[in-house]
């Protein structure tokens, strides 16, 4: 990266703090560290701070608590950090605040993505609502159906026809579950004989391009005895 990005991360659990910042400082980011809420709001005015990983449970003031009043001084990406995996949890944690939720047990792999996707979010695309006209922006993608190009994160996503074709359908209609016999039949313009497979591999592929995780898909998803959709975000 052309300058160092600084992070906090913020735990209770030392060791966690310490494998989250080794793994961060390979990447090339300065990390700031702090262990308990009370601590993330002192490191949070660091004016070169550019994102925030905050663990939920902690002493003194937990995290989501602390979202808020970070909320309240400074507008960067914060992702939280949580052994809550339920959907109420993370639904609680968006709405206070945070940019992503990352549910312990993590890889490593897998949160540095995510640092590096909101990361880009912020400081490449700046605000992701001012897109220019035509385009169908969705959290952190961005399909420009004049030119069939999608992009995640500001980076073009390489993706066949067929593929392109499957994307298409689905950004045009964020938040739609089509089944796989009606995908089939739109995007490879025959009647679907036994197309559940194909269907699916082709889903699959396009979830390995584009999700985070494409196990936990955030964007692409099934939509069980119904179909596919794309999440709308």
């Amino acid at each position: 990266m052309s300058e160092q990005e600084t992070i906090l991360v913020v735990d209770d659990d030392r060791e966690i703090v310490g494998a989250i910042a080794a793994a961060l400082e390979k990447e090339g980011y300065r990390v700031l560290r702090a262990y308990d809420g009370m601590e993330a709001l002192d490191k949070a005015v660091d004016p070169g701070l550019r994102l925030i990983l905050m663990d939920v449970m902690m002493p003194r003031l937990d995290g989501l608590s602390a979202v808020l009043r970070i909320r309240e001084r400074r507008n960067l990406p914060i992702i939280v950090l949580s052994a809550k995996s339920e959907e109420s949890d993370k639904v609680l944690g968006l709405s206070m605040g945070a940019d992503d939720y990352v549910t312990k047990p993590f890889s490593m792999q897998e949160l540095t993505a995510r640092v590096r996707s909101q990361l880009r979010r912020y400081t490449r695309l700046g605000d992701v609502n001012a897109a220019p006209a035509g385009l169908i922006v969705n959290g952190r993608l961005t399909y420009d159906p004049d030119s069939r190009v999608l992009s995640a994160d500001g980076e073009p996503v390489k993706l066949t026809n067929i593929e392109t074709g499957i994307v298409d359908l689905l950004m045009r209609n964020l938040g739609r579950v089509f089944p796989a016999e009606e995908i089939y039949r739109r995007v490879w313009g025959e009647e679907a004989w036994s197309s559940e497979n194909t269907v699916m591999v082709h889903i699959r592929r396009i979830r390995e391009k584009i999700e985070l995780n494409p196990r936990e898909p955030d964007y692409l998803k099934v939509v069980w005895g119904i179909g596919y959709k794309m999440e709308k975000k």
